[in-house]
C-alpha cells in the first residue's frame, strides 16, 4: 500500500496552527445566494468531484509524535466525511448557518477542512483558515457549479490597467508607534465573533480615475474608524489597515490554500479629520500600488524565521503566541479584505441559476477585533463586518455599517 502524500504546513498554516483558540474559532464563511433551487443529489456529486478536480484540498492534518519539528498535511484520495449537509429550512434557518460558519471550524484531523452547508437556495462553504483561504475554495465552488450545471465557469479576465513605474508613495505616515486601536462598544458577554451583512450600490468612479474601488474602500474603511474612535472618545492616532493581496491565477492551475500575502496601508489622523476626498483617494492609491508591488514574504521576514524548523513545533509554538501577545499593541487597526468583483460566474444551469450575491467574512479576533470583507457580484457590493465580542455588540456593527455606507457615497467625488 503507498503511503500518502505529506505536505510540510507553509509559514501562514503553521502560524495559524500555532495560535489557535477554540473561542474565537479561524474559520472563513462564504454564502452564495442563488435564484433556484439546488438538486441535493446533483450537488453532492458535482462538488464531490471538483474536490478530486483540486485534490490540494484534500488533506488532514497527520499524526506525529510531541518531538517533530513540523506539522504535515496529508493528502487523502477521498473525503474522511460527507462534506455538503442540508439544513431544514425554517424562520431562523439563515442565521443559524450563519452562527455556524463562526462557531463551528471544521477539524483539521478530517479531511477536507471545509464544509458546505445548503440552506434553501444559499450555499454556505466554511472554511477552517488555518489550512484554506476563500479564494481558493471559491475556486474550487466555482469548478462545483460548471460540473453541475454544465455551463462555462471560467473566470472573466482581469481588468486591463495601464502599467505605471514602480515609485515610492510620499508623505507615508510613520509605522513606528503602535496604531489605533478599534475603540470598544458595547461589548457582549458571550466569546466568538458576530457577524453582520448588507448589500450596497457600487461606489461611483469617473473614467480615468488614478484610483480603483479597492482604494474607494480602503478610505471609507479609515474614515469609518476614525469616526467610531472620535464617538467614543480615543486619542486619535495613525491607523493601519491590513489588506490581502492575490497574485494567483484564478484558472483551474490556481494553487489551493492559504495564498495571499499581507501589507499594511498607513493613514494619519489629520488626513482622516475634514480630509480633501480627492487629494486622499489619490494617496492612498499611490500606497497600495506601492504595497502591491513590493515583494515581500505572506507573513514578513520574522515569521519565515520562527517556522524553521530549528526546534520541535511545541516549542516554537509557545514562542510564536509568546510574541504574538507581545506584538499585539502593534497588530494594524483592522483587516480590509476586498474580493473584488467575484470572478466566475457562479452559474448552476438553468434551474438554479446563477449567483446573485457572494458574501466573505474573514476573523476577527482580538487585539484587531474588527474585519471588513467586500465583493461585488451583479452590479452590487456586499460587505461583511465580522467582529469579536468582547469589543462589540450587534448595535455597534449596525452603526459601523451605517457609517461605512455613509462614507462610502462621500468617495464619489467628482473631477
Amino acid at each position: 500500500m503507498t503511503a500518502p502524500v505529506r505536505i510540510p504546513f507553509p509559514v501562514v498554516d503553521e502560524v495559524s496552527r500555532h495560535c489557535l483558540q477554540e473561542e474565537e474559532p479561524e474559520t472563513v464563511h462564504i454564502e452564495v445566494h442563488l435564484p433556484g433551487p439546488v438538486d441535493q443529489m446533483r450537488l453532492r456529486k458535482a462538488f464531490t468531484e471538483a474536490l478530486h478536480r483540486h485534490p490540494r484540498i484534500l488533506m488532514r492534518e497527520a499524526k506525529g509524535p510531541w518531538y517533530r519539528r513540523r506539522y504535515e498535511w496529508e493528502l487523502t484520495p477521498e473525503p474522511d466525511v460527507e462534506v455538503v449537509t442540508f439544513a431544514p429550512p425554517g424562520p431562523r434557518a439563515l442565521q443559524d448557518a450563519r452562527t455556524r460558519a463562526l462557531t463551528e471550524a471544521p477539524p483539521l484531523s478530517v479531511s477536507p477542512p471545509i464544509r458546505l452547508e445548503v440552506v434553501d437556495s444559499v450555499l454556505f462553504l466554511t472554511i477552517n483558515h488555518t489550512a484554506l483561504d476563500g479564494p481558493a475554495c471559491l475556486r474550487v465552488l466555482a469548478t462545483a457549479a460548471e460540473l453541475y450545471g454544465g455551463r462555462d465557469n471560467a473566470p472573466a479576465a482581469p481588468p486591463v490597467r495601464p502599467a505605471e513605474p514602480r515609485q515610492e508613495p510620499s508623505d507615508t505616515p510613520t509605522t513606528w508607534s503602535p496604531p489605533a486601536r478599534v475603540a470598544p462598544g458595547t461589548p457582549d458577554p458571550s466569546p466568538g465573533n458576530g457577524m453582520l451583512v448588507t448589500e450596497l450600490p457600487l461606489p461611483h468612479r469617473p473614467k480615468g480615475s488614478p484610483y480603483t474601488v479597492n482604494d474607494q474602500l480602503m478610505v471609507t474603511t479609515a474614515l469609518t474608524i476614525a469616526h467610531w474612535n472620535r464617538e467614543h472618545g480615543a486619542r486619535p492616532r495613525p491607523l493601519r489597515i491590513t489588506m490581502p493581496v492575490d497574485d494567483r491565477p484564478r484558472d483551474t492551475t490556481m494553487p489551493i490554500g492559504n495564498g495571499t500575502r499581507l501589507v499594511e496601508v498607513s493613514f494619519s489622523p489629520s488626513e482622516l479629520h475634514h480630509p480633501d476626498m480627492s487629494a486622499l483617494l489619490r494617496r492612498t492609491a499611490e500606497r497600495t500600488r506601492a504595497l502591491k508591488a513590493l515583494p515581500r514574504p505572506q507573513l514578513g521576514h520574522g515569521a519565515a524565521l520562527l517556522t524553521a524548523p530549528w526546534a520541535p513545533v511545541a516549542a516554537r509554538a509557545a514562542l510564536t503566541r509568546t510574541l504574538r501577545r507581545a506584538a499585539a499593541p502593534w497588530t494594524s487597526t483592522t483587516l480590509l479584505s476586498n474580493i473584488g468583483r467575484i470572478p466566475y460566474p457562479l452559474d448552476f444551469g438553468e434551474e438554479t441559476g446563477r449567483a446573485h450575491a457572494v458574501w466573505f467574512s474573514a476573523p476577527a479576533r482580538m487585539p484587531r477585533g474588527l474585519t471588513v470583507t467586500t465583493a461585488s457580484t451583479a452590479g452590487r457590493l456586499h460587505l461583511a463586518l465580522r467582529w469579536s465580542r468582547a469589543l462589540l455588540s450587534h448595535g455597534d456593527g449596525a452603526h459601523l455599517r451605517d457609517l461605512f455606507e455613509h462614507y462610502l457615497h462621500t468617495t464619489e467625488v467628482t473631477p
